[in-house]
């Protein structure tokens, strides 16, 4: 006796994702259902399913990935966006859950020609900010965003801190640490208190500012069609990822552009906090903050230039007698 097929159901949303929103070819939109349905541009199944689950299960997106036969370009396609989202979902964007990726990502995948030109950078930026922000309330127990970057960036300027890189001259930066355990295996049995410890006791000169000067990364290391962007890395602007808006404030930070920190104005002091499911592009706000980030040319810093060994007089007194000690961190009891 022939065993019986069960047949698909079509009417799952999770079969109708990606591409949906922007091609009127059915075939095209259809991740793995090829029934013959007719074409159409909007399929209000996916659309709810979508706004009251908040997001794509990441275990299904791999488990789709791991299936794709690769056997056309459609099927190349769902294999290349399926990573992507995956990216999207575990190490650029997640979230505590670690479960799912929202479903506001999905309209930047529908054309390939496009992906390059957003500027992800300033995006992983945008919810790092604000990751930070919220790990800092006395209550959060845990964070997420791009937490790969955060390390890359505090190893690369705080090396006395970091484990031993086994690829030294690799790109991208943070694959210097892969595997990092195998070769330092002291490193994992550091306790919190001896990391307190440590930036206490921190020197001037210990913290690398200009990381990525030619004296610390060789310069064929990062390709030249990425750091011929660095012009606009001190731009003061707003990062803008969706209804994620954090302010990038250079001007708080100019040695880290080879410029002379002085004494430091009152933070800008804008809340840029606002709901997470909000329609971004019918606010009537987000477009003065869009406005600033498409003008970023214009927002640089320009200054005198800093001298490997000068002098940080007036920023130290002023941060002295601002914060004084309440950023020892070696008298904080361990909870």
């Amino acid at each position: 006796m022939s065993r019986k097929i069960k047949p698909r159901n079509v009417d799952r949303p999770e079969l109708h994702i990606i591409k949906y929103l922007s091609y009127s070819d059915y075939a095209s939109r259809m991740m793995t259902c090829d029934h013959p349905v007719p074409p159409n541009r909007y399929d209000e199944r996916v659309e709810e399913h979508l706004r009251s689950t908040g997001g794509i299960k990441l275990t299904w997106l791999r488990d789709l990935k791991e299936r794709s036969q690769l056997t056309d370009e459609n099927s190349i396609q769902v294999y290349v966006k399926c990573h992507i989202m995956l990216l999207i979902g575990t190490i650029l964007f997640g979230d505590k859950s670690g479960a799912s990726v929202h479903w506001k990502y999905l309209p930047l995948l529908s054309d390939f020609a496009s992906i390059r030109q957003y500027s992800w950078g300033s995006a992983c930026l945008a919810h790092l900010y604000r990751s930070l922000c919220r790990a800092s309330r006395f209550d959060c127990k845990e964070i997420d965003g791009p937490l790969t970057l955060l390390l890359c960036w505090a190893w690369m300027r705080l090396p006395y801190l970091a484990p031993v890189p086994r690829e030294p001259r690799s790109f991208s930066l943070a694959n210097r640490w892969r595997n990092w355990e195998r070769g330092d295996r002291v490193y994992r049995y550091h306790k919190l208190a001896h990391f307190w410890k440590a930036l206490d006791e921190l020197q001037e000169g210990q913290f690398l500012w200009v990381a990525y000067s030619g004296d610390r990364v060789d310069p064929d290391i990062i390709p030249a069609k990425i750091y011929m962007h660095s012009l606009i890395w001190s731009a003061t602007v707003p990062l803008v990822s969706f209804e994620c808006i954090e302010w990038h404030a250079t001007d708080r930070f100019r040695r880290q552009f080879g410029f002379v920190q002085g004494s430091l104005d009152r933070a800008h002091g804008e809340v840029l906090t606002g709901p997470k499911n909000l329609n971004w592009a019918t606010a009537t706000t987000h477009s003065f903050w869009v406005m600033q980030w498409t003008n970023r040319y214009n927002h640089v810093l320009t200054d005198e230039t800093m001298m490997p060994q000068q002098p940080l007089d007036t920023y130290m007194y002023w941060y002295r007698s601002k914060y004084g000690d309440h950023l020892n961190l070696s008298d904080l009891a361990v909870q």
